[in-house]
Protein backbone atom coordinates (compact mmCIF):
# COMPACT_ATOMS: atom_id res chain seq x y z
CA UNK A 1 0.00 0.00 0.00
CA UNK A 2 1.31 3.42 -0.75
CA UNK A 3 1.94 5.88 2.08
CA UNK A 4 -0.97 7.31 3.20
CA UNK A 5 -0.92 10.76 4.88
CA UNK A 6 -4.37 11.47 5.29
CA UNK A 7 -7.86 9.55 6.23
CA UNK A 8 -9.71 7.19 3.95
CA UNK A 9 -12.30 9.77 3.50
CA UNK A 10 -9.47 12.09 1.76
CA UNK A 11 -7.16 9.94 0.30
CA UNK A 12 -10.90 9.12 -2.08
CA UNK A 13 -11.12 12.70 -2.80
CA UNK A 14 -7.61 12.75 -3.81
CA UNK A 15 -7.66 9.38 -5.52
CA UNK A 16 -7.83 10.49 -9.22
CA UNK A 17 -5.11 13.46 -8.86
CA UNK A 18 -1.98 11.99 -10.73
CA UNK A 19 1.46 11.96 -8.63
CA UNK A 20 3.76 12.48 -11.34
CA UNK A 21 1.83 14.31 -14.66
CA UNK A 22 4.49 15.86 -17.15
CA UNK A 23 1.64 18.93 -17.73
CA UNK A 24 0.33 19.35 -14.02
CA UNK A 25 -2.98 17.42 -14.61
CA UNK A 26 -5.44 18.01 -11.56
CA UNK A 27 -7.57 14.72 -12.75
CA UNK A 28 -5.63 11.75 -13.65
CA UNK A 29 -5.72 11.45 -17.16
CA UNK A 30 -7.05 8.67 -19.16
CA UNK A 31 -3.87 6.66 -20.77
CA UNK A 32 -6.33 5.52 -23.54
CA UNK A 33 -3.43 3.35 -25.21
CA UNK A 34 -2.48 -0.33 -25.99
CA UNK A 35 1.17 0.18 -26.25
CA UNK A 36 3.68 2.35 -24.49
CA UNK A 37 7.40 2.82 -26.86
CA UNK A 38 10.61 1.83 -25.21
CA UNK A 39 13.40 4.74 -25.91
CA UNK A 40 15.86 1.80 -26.39
CA UNK A 41 15.85 -2.57 -27.35
CA UNK A 42 18.20 -2.37 -23.77
CA UNK A 43 14.93 -0.51 -22.07
CA UNK A 44 12.77 -3.07 -23.49
CA UNK A 45 14.65 -5.92 -22.39
CA UNK A 46 14.91 -4.69 -18.68
CA UNK A 47 10.94 -4.19 -18.89
CA UNK A 48 10.21 -8.16 -19.75
CA UNK A 49 13.38 -8.80 -16.96
CA UNK A 50 11.90 -6.99 -14.69
CA UNK A 51 15.22 -5.09 -13.96
CA UNK A 52 15.54 -1.67 -12.87
CA UNK A 53 15.13 1.42 -15.75
CA UNK A 54 13.23 -0.42 -17.81
CA UNK A 55 10.01 1.68 -17.43
CA UNK A 56 7.45 1.52 -15.81
CA UNK A 57 4.49 -0.19 -19.33
CA UNK A 58 5.31 -1.54 -21.91
CA UNK A 59 1.07 -2.58 -23.02
CA UNK A 60 -1.84 -1.98 -20.84
CA UNK A 61 -2.68 -5.76 -20.40
CA UNK A 62 0.06 -5.70 -18.12
CA UNK A 63 -0.48 -2.23 -16.42
CA UNK A 64 -1.82 1.28 -17.33
CA UNK A 65 -0.80 4.42 -15.47
CA UNK A 66 -4.94 5.19 -15.13
CA UNK A 67 -5.31 1.94 -13.48
CA UNK A 68 -2.71 1.67 -11.01
CA UNK A 69 -3.81 5.00 -9.55
CA UNK A 70 -7.09 2.79 -9.17
CA UNK A 71 -5.36 0.25 -7.63
CA UNK A 72 -3.75 2.29 -5.17
CA UNK A 73 -6.80 4.15 -3.95
CA UNK A 74 -8.72 0.33 -3.82
CA UNK A 75 -5.86 -0.67 -1.37
CA UNK A 76 -5.89 1.88 0.77
CA UNK A 77 -9.78 1.39 1.54
CA UNK A 78 -9.57 -2.11 2.11
CA UNK A 79 -5.80 -1.70 3.63
CA UNK A 80 -6.18 1.39 5.60
CA UNK A 81 -4.80 -0.28 8.92
CA UNK A 82 -2.42 -3.58 7.72
CA UNK A 83 0.47 -2.48 8.44
CA UNK A 84 2.24 -5.03 5.54
CA UNK A 85 2.06 -3.61 2.00
CA UNK A 86 -1.16 -4.38 0.83
CA UNK A 87 -1.57 -4.72 -3.30
CA UNK A 88 -4.61 -4.74 -5.60
CA UNK A 89 -5.34 -5.42 -8.70
CA UNK A 90 -8.33 -4.01 -11.31
CA UNK A 91 -10.97 -6.12 -13.53
CA UNK A 92 -13.18 -5.96 -16.33
CA UNK A 93 -15.65 -7.29 -14.08
CA UNK A 94 -16.49 -9.00 -11.04
CA UNK A 95 -16.70 -11.88 -11.92
CA UNK A 96 -13.32 -11.64 -13.87
CA UNK A 97 -11.98 -10.80 -10.08
CA UNK A 98 -14.30 -14.15 -9.12
CA UNK A 99 -12.31 -16.57 -11.91
CA UNK A 100 -9.27 -14.80 -11.48
CA UNK A 101 -9.33 -15.50 -7.68
CA UNK A 102 -10.30 -19.09 -7.27
CA UNK A 103 -8.23 -20.16 -10.29
CA UNK A 104 -4.93 -18.90 -9.08
CA UNK A 105 -5.85 -19.69 -5.25
CA UNK A 106 -7.73 -23.07 -5.29
CA UNK A 107 -5.42 -24.21 -8.10
CA UNK A 108 -5.31 -27.84 -7.27
CA UNK A 109 -7.57 -28.16 -4.74
CA UNK A 110 -10.94 -27.73 -3.69
CA UNK A 111 -13.20 -24.94 -2.15
CA UNK A 112 -15.86 -24.37 0.47
CA UNK A 113 -18.84 -22.02 0.18
CA UNK A 114 -21.56 -21.10 1.35
CA UNK A 115 -24.66 -22.07 -0.62
CA UNK A 116 -26.24 -18.86 -0.88
CA UNK A 117 -24.06 -16.50 -3.21
CA UNK A 118 -24.29 -14.26 -6.46
CA UNK A 119 -26.00 -15.94 -9.14
CA UNK A 120 -22.69 -16.42 -11.21
CA UNK A 121 -20.89 -17.12 -8.75
CA UNK A 122 -22.91 -20.12 -7.55
CA UNK A 123 -22.73 -20.85 -11.25
CA UNK A 124 -19.44 -20.72 -11.74
CA UNK A 125 -18.48 -22.83 -9.10
CA UNK A 126 -21.10 -25.79 -9.92
CA UNK A 127 -20.83 -25.77 -13.21
CA UNK A 128 -17.43 -24.44 -15.02
CA UNK A 129 -15.30 -24.84 -11.89
CA UNK A 130 -15.07 -28.88 -11.88
CA UNK A 131 -14.50 -29.03 -15.34
CA UNK A 132 -11.38 -26.97 -14.24
CA UNK A 133 -9.75 -29.87 -11.44
CA UNK A 134 -12.10 -27.43 -8.25
CA UNK A 135 -14.60 -29.13 -6.90
CA UNK A 136 -17.28 -27.30 -4.55
CA UNK A 137 -18.19 -27.90 -0.86
CA UNK A 138 -21.21 -26.06 -0.20
CA UNK A 139 -21.72 -25.45 3.66
CA UNK A 140 -23.45 -22.63 5.78
CA UNK A 141 -20.07 -20.71 6.79
CA UNK A 142 -21.86 -19.68 9.85
CA UNK A 143 -22.08 -23.07 11.30
CA UNK A 144 -18.37 -23.33 12.36
CA UNK A 145 -18.94 -27.10 13.39
CA UNK A 146 -19.66 -28.09 9.73
CA UNK A 147 -17.01 -25.77 8.25
CA UNK A 148 -14.55 -27.91 10.18
CA UNK A 149 -16.01 -30.96 9.86
CA UNK A 150 -16.01 -30.30 5.84
CA UNK A 151 -12.09 -29.13 6.00
CA UNK A 152 -12.10 -32.23 8.09
CA UNK A 153 -12.71 -34.63 6.13
CA UNK A 154 -11.61 -32.75 2.71
CA UNK A 155 -8.12 -32.29 3.60
CA UNK A 156 -7.43 -30.69 -0.25
CA UNK A 157 -9.42 -27.64 0.19
CA UNK A 158 -7.37 -24.46 -0.34
CA UNK A 159 -9.86 -21.47 -0.23
CA UNK A 160 -13.06 -20.77 1.93
CA UNK A 161 -15.27 -18.34 -0.16
CA UNK A 162 -17.86 -16.19 1.75
CA UNK A 163 -20.00 -12.98 1.04
CA UNK A 164 -20.10 -10.39 4.07
CA UNK A 165 -23.82 -9.87 3.36
CA UNK A 166 -24.99 -13.04 1.08
CA UNK A 167 -27.09 -12.35 -2.38
CA UNK A 168 -29.98 -11.63 -1.54
CA UNK A 169 -30.78 -12.90 1.48
CA UNK A 170 -28.55 -10.55 4.06
CA UNK A 171 -27.39 -13.15 5.91
CA UNK A 172 -24.46 -11.73 7.50
CA UNK A 173 -20.91 -13.59 7.65
CA UNK A 174 -18.99 -14.19 10.85
CA UNK A 175 -15.57 -13.50 9.30
CA UNK A 176 -13.62 -13.17 12.35
CA UNK A 177 -14.05 -16.96 13.36
CA UNK A 178 -14.43 -18.39 9.91
CA UNK A 179 -10.41 -16.75 9.77
CA UNK A 180 -9.58 -18.38 12.50
CA UNK A 181 -10.91 -21.79 11.30
CA UNK A 182 -9.34 -21.37 7.78
CA UNK A 183 -5.56 -20.14 9.66
CA UNK A 184 -5.96 -23.28 11.81
CA UNK A 185 -6.10 -25.32 8.62
CA UNK A 186 -3.92 -23.28 6.97
CA UNK A 187 -6.81 -22.60 4.05
CA UNK A 188 -7.29 -19.01 2.40
CA UNK A 189 -9.98 -17.15 2.58
CA UNK A 190 -11.60 -15.01 0.16
CA UNK A 191 -14.47 -12.46 1.02
CA UNK A 192 -16.47 -10.81 -1.78
CA UNK A 193 -17.72 -7.23 0.51
CA UNK A 194 -18.98 -5.63 -2.40
CA UNK A 195 -22.48 -5.14 -0.04
CA UNK A 196 -20.89 -4.18 2.72
CA UNK A 197 -17.82 -2.12 1.10
CA UNK A 198 -14.59 -0.86 3.55
CA UNK A 199 -16.86 2.19 4.68
CA UNK A 200 -18.89 -0.42 6.88
CA UNK A 201 -16.30 -3.21 7.01
CA UNK A 202 -12.70 -4.35 5.97
CA UNK A 203 -12.25 -7.83 6.28
CA UNK A 204 -8.54 -7.78 6.01
CA UNK A 205 -8.62 -6.47 9.21
CA UNK A 206 -11.00 -9.03 10.46
CA UNK A 207 -8.58 -11.87 9.76
CA UNK A 208 -9.67 -12.26 5.82
CA UNK A 209 -6.70 -13.55 3.06
CA UNK A 210 -7.94 -11.58 0.41
CA UNK A 211 -10.82 -9.44 -0.33
CA UNK A 212 -13.06 -9.24 -3.65
CA UNK A 213 -15.26 -6.68 -5.24
CA UNK A 214 -17.61 -6.08 -8.14
CA UNK A 215 -16.27 -2.40 -8.57
CA UNK A 216 -19.97 -2.21 -10.79
CA UNK A 217 -21.71 -1.32 -7.66
CA UNK A 218 -20.45 0.69 -4.95
CA UNK A 219 -16.96 1.78 -5.93
CA UNK A 220 -18.59 2.92 -8.38
CA UNK A 221 -21.55 4.47 -7.48
CA UNK A 222 -23.10 5.97 -10.99
CA UNK A 223 -24.06 2.67 -12.76
CA UNK A 224 -21.64 3.70 -15.79
CA UNK A 225 -18.74 0.70 -16.09
CA UNK A 226 -18.70 -3.17 -15.21
CA UNK A 227 -15.55 -3.82 -13.25
CA UNK A 228 -13.91 -6.07 -10.23
CA UNK A 229 -11.07 -5.74 -7.75
CA UNK A 230 -9.12 -8.15 -6.00
CA UNK A 231 -6.98 -6.87 -2.58
CA UNK A 232 -4.94 -8.82 -0.65
CA UNK A 233 -1.22 -8.12 1.22
CA UNK A 234 1.21 -7.59 -1.87
CA UNK A 235 3.07 -11.44 -0.58
CA UNK A 236 0.23 -13.26 -0.97
CA UNK A 237 -0.70 -11.59 -4.52
CA UNK A 238 2.80 -12.31 -5.56
CA UNK A 239 3.51 -16.11 -3.67
CA UNK A 240 -0.35 -17.34 -5.85
CA UNK A 241 0.83 -15.53 -9.27
CA UNK A 242 -2.32 -14.13 -9.13
CA UNK A 243 -0.96 -10.92 -11.30
CA UNK A 244 0.19 -13.38 -13.83
CA UNK A 245 -2.96 -15.00 -13.69
CA UNK A 246 -5.19 -12.17 -14.63
CA UNK A 247 -2.47 -10.93 -17.36
CA UNK A 248 -3.31 -14.54 -19.03
CA UNK A 249 -6.74 -14.81 -18.56
CA UNK A 250 -7.20 -11.38 -19.67
CA UNK A 251 -9.38 -9.75 -17.36
CA UNK A 252 -8.02 -6.34 -16.80
CA UNK A 253 -9.88 -3.28 -17.02
CA UNK A 254 -9.84 -0.23 -19.30
CA UNK A 255 -8.01 2.83 -18.57
CA UNK A 256 -11.30 4.58 -19.38
CA UNK A 257 -13.80 2.48 -16.75
CA UNK A 258 -10.49 2.58 -15.11
CA UNK A 259 -11.07 6.89 -14.92
CA UNK A 260 -14.71 6.49 -14.33
CA UNK A 261 -14.04 4.51 -11.26
CA UNK A 262 -11.32 7.21 -9.64
CA UNK A 263 -14.52 9.93 -10.45
CA UNK A 264 -17.20 7.90 -8.54
CA UNK A 265 -14.74 7.49 -5.49
CA UNK A 266 -14.70 11.18 -5.35
CA UNK A 267 -18.05 10.89 -3.36
CA UNK A 268 -18.07 7.44 -1.97
CA UNK A 269 -18.09 8.37 1.45
CA UNK A 270 -20.95 10.83 1.03
CA UNK A 271 -22.46 8.22 -0.79
CA UNK A 272 -21.98 5.81 1.49
CA UNK A 273 -23.36 7.73 4.59
CA UNK A 274 -26.57 8.48 2.88
CA UNK A 275 -27.14 5.05 1.30
CA UNK A 276 -27.17 3.62 5.18
CA UNK A 277 -29.15 6.74 6.55
CA UNK A 278 -31.98 5.81 3.70
CA UNK A 279 -31.40 2.21 4.02
CA UNK A 280 -32.84 2.42 7.55
CA UNK A 281 -35.71 4.53 7.36
CA UNK A 282 -36.90 2.17 4.41
CA UNK A 283 -36.33 -0.74 6.61
CA UNK A 284 -38.09 0.28 9.33
CA UNK A 285 -41.08 1.17 6.84
CA UNK A 286 -41.12 -1.96 5.32
CA UNK A 287 -40.89 -3.73 8.58
CA UNK A 288 -44.39 -1.91 9.96
CA UNK A 289 -45.89 -2.55 6.27
CA UNK A 290 -48.69 -5.18 6.49
CA UNK A 291 -48.73 -6.38 2.84
CA UNK A 292 -44.68 -8.01 4.24
CA UNK A 293 -44.43 -11.11 5.99
CA UNK A 294 -40.70 -10.36 6.93
CA UNK A 295 -38.00 -7.81 5.84
CA UNK A 296 -34.48 -8.84 5.21
CA UNK A 297 -32.28 -6.17 7.03
CA UNK A 298 -29.32 -6.30 9.39
CA UNK A 299 -29.89 -2.35 10.54
CA UNK A 300 -32.94 -3.28 12.18
CA UNK A 301 -33.02 -4.47 15.86
CA UNK A 302 -35.48 -7.18 15.29
CA UNK A 303 -33.25 -8.99 12.37
CA UNK A 304 -31.85 -11.92 13.24
CA UNK A 305 -28.15 -10.85 11.75
CA UNK A 306 -28.46 -7.85 14.27
CA UNK A 307 -26.02 -8.83 16.46
CA UNK A 308 -23.52 -10.15 14.73
CA UNK A 309 -23.63 -6.98 12.26
CA UNK A 310 -23.47 -4.77 14.91
CA UNK A 311 -20.78 -5.98 16.39
CA UNK A 312 -18.77 -5.77 12.75
CA UNK A 313 -20.18 -3.11 10.98
CA UNK A 314 -19.10 0.30 11.46
CA UNK A 315 -20.92 3.84 10.28
CA UNK A 316 -24.48 1.97 9.40
CA UNK A 317 -25.43 -0.94 7.51
CA UNK A 318 -25.45 -0.35 4.14
CA UNK A 319 -28.57 -0.04 2.08
CA UNK A 320 -29.75 -3.65 0.11
CA UNK A 321 -32.20 -5.15 1.98
CA UNK A 322 -34.76 -7.99 0.56
CA UNK A 323 -37.80 -8.22 1.59
CA UNK A 324 -41.14 -11.41 1.72
CA UNK A 325 -44.65 -9.74 0.14
CA UNK A 326 -47.33 -12.29 1.60
CA UNK A 327 -48.58 -12.30 -1.76
CA UNK A 328 -45.95 -14.53 -3.79
CA UNK A 329 -45.10 -14.88 -6.96
CA UNK A 330 -47.71 -12.62 -8.15
CA UNK A 331 -47.29 -10.12 -5.84
CA UNK A 332 -44.16 -9.36 -6.52
CA UNK A 333 -44.98 -9.42 -10.53
CA UNK A 334 -47.75 -6.82 -9.48
CA UNK A 335 -45.04 -4.94 -7.41
CA UNK A 336 -42.21 -4.24 -10.21
CA UNK A 337 -44.91 -3.37 -12.21
CA UNK A 338 -46.10 -0.50 -10.10
CA UNK A 339 -42.99 1.09 -8.81
CA UNK A 340 -42.91 4.70 -10.79
CA UNK A 341 -39.76 6.46 -8.81
CA UNK A 342 -38.13 3.44 -7.74
CA UNK A 343 -35.62 2.11 -11.04
CA UNK A 344 -36.98 -1.72 -11.81
CA UNK A 345 -33.26 -2.75 -12.72
CA UNK A 346 -31.31 -5.48 -11.45
CA UNK A 347 -27.65 -4.63 -10.17
CA UNK A 348 -27.16 -2.42 -6.57
CA UNK A 349 -24.89 0.12 -5.23
CA UNK A 350 -26.37 3.34 -7.91
CA UNK A 351 -27.33 6.60 -6.56
CA UNK A 352 -30.85 6.42 -7.50
CA UNK A 353 -32.83 3.29 -6.17
CA UNK A 354 -32.89 -0.07 -8.19
CA UNK A 355 -35.69 -2.63 -7.23
CA UNK A 356 -36.42 -6.25 -8.57
CA UNK A 357 -37.76 -9.73 -8.09
CA UNK A 358 -35.65 -12.23 -7.91
CA UNK A 359 -38.16 -15.06 -8.94
CA UNK A 360 -39.28 -13.46 -11.97
CA UNK A 361 -36.04 -12.01 -13.30
CA UNK A 362 -32.53 -12.90 -12.19
CA UNK A 363 -33.46 -16.31 -10.39
CA UNK A 364 -36.25 -17.45 -12.56
CA UNK A 365 -34.37 -20.00 -14.55
CA UNK A 366 -33.43 -21.83 -11.17
CA UNK A 367 -35.79 -24.86 -10.30
CA UNK A 368 -38.71 -23.21 -7.50
CA UNK A 369 -37.06 -26.16 -5.21
CA UNK A 370 -33.35 -25.75 -5.15
CA UNK A 371 -34.46 -21.42 -5.41
CA UNK A 372 -36.89 -22.28 -2.26
CA UNK A 373 -33.75 -23.49 -0.41
CA UNK A 374 -31.72 -20.86 -1.18
CA UNK A 375 -34.44 -18.72 0.51
CA UNK A 376 -34.74 -17.38 -2.41
CA UNK A 377 -38.81 -17.44 -2.20
CA UNK A 378 -41.40 -16.57 -4.46
CA UNK A 379 -42.51 -13.09 -3.01
CA UNK A 380 -38.90 -12.32 -1.75
CA UNK A 381 -37.90 -8.62 -3.17
CA UNK A 382 -34.49 -6.74 -3.31
CA UNK A 383 -34.53 -3.33 -3.11
CA UNK A 384 -31.26 -1.35 -2.99
CA UNK A 385 -32.10 1.93 -1.69
CA UNK A 386 -30.07 4.92 -3.27
CA UNK A 387 -28.97 8.57 -1.89
CA UNK A 388 -32.18 10.31 -3.18
CA UNK A 389 -34.62 12.07 -0.70
CA UNK A 390 -36.15 9.42 1.42
CA UNK A 391 -39.41 10.47 1.67
CA UNK A 392 -39.52 10.34 -2.17
CA UNK A 393 -38.25 6.63 -2.21
CA UNK A 394 -41.26 5.38 0.80
CA UNK A 395 -43.83 7.18 -0.98
CA UNK A 396 -43.13 4.99 -4.39
CA UNK A 397 -42.91 1.96 -2.46
CA UNK A 398 -46.26 3.23 0.00
CA UNK A 399 -47.90 3.78 -3.25
CA UNK A 400 -46.61 0.31 -5.42
CA UNK A 401 -47.64 -1.13 -2.26
CA UNK A 402 -51.46 0.37 -1.95
CA UNK A 403 -51.98 -0.32 -5.66
CA UNK A 404 -50.55 -4.41 -4.50
CA UNK A 405 -53.29 -4.58 -2.07
CA UNK A 406 -55.89 -3.59 -4.76
CA UNK A 407 -54.82 -6.15 -7.06
CA UNK A 408 -54.56 -9.25 -4.44
CA UNK A 409 -57.62 -8.18 -3.07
Amino acid sequence: MKNQKYSVESEMVHADQPENDPFGSHVMPIYQTSTFKFNSVEDGRKFFAHEEGGGSHAYSRLGNPTVDRLEQAFATMEGENISSEVGALAFGSGMAAVSTALLALANGGSVVAQPALYGCTGQFLKDEAPELGINTHFVDLNNLEAVEQVLGENPDVKVIYGETMANPTMTVLNIPAVAEIAKTHNVLFLVDNTFATPYHLRPLELGADMVLHSTTKYLNGHGTLIGGALIAEQSLIDAHNVALFRKNLGGVTSPFDAWLNLNGLKTFTLRMQQHAKNGVKVAEYLDQHEAIEKVYYPGLSSDSEHELADELFEKGFGGVMSFELKGGFEAGVSMMNKVEFCTLAVSLGTVDTLIQHPASMTHSVMDPEIREQAGITDGLVRLAVGIENVDDIIGDLEQALKALKAVMA
